[in-house]
């Protein structure tokens, strides 16, 4: 199964999307933080992004343009 898939049927997704709401600042959050929470989890960066935009929180400063 590729980590795509992982994320988006069940429970992964919303352990991403418990990490992104708990490190969000006024719906924001930094690229790094999104790195390290994709790190954290074993998920994609892309699948952090897609949970990000679902939740309507921002990617900023980003470094590498994964997000």
């Amino acid at each position: 199964m590729n980590k795509s898939a992982k994320v988006y049927m069940g429970k992964p997704k919303d352990k991403v999307a418990d990490e992104i709401k708990k490190k969000a600042i006024e719906s924001k959050l930094s690229c790094s933080t999104a790195r390290i929470i994709a790190e954290k989890l074993g998920v994609s960066y892309k699948d952090v992004g897609k949970t990000a935009d679902r939740l309507n929180i921002k990617i900023i400063k980003c470094q590498l343009g994964c997000f």
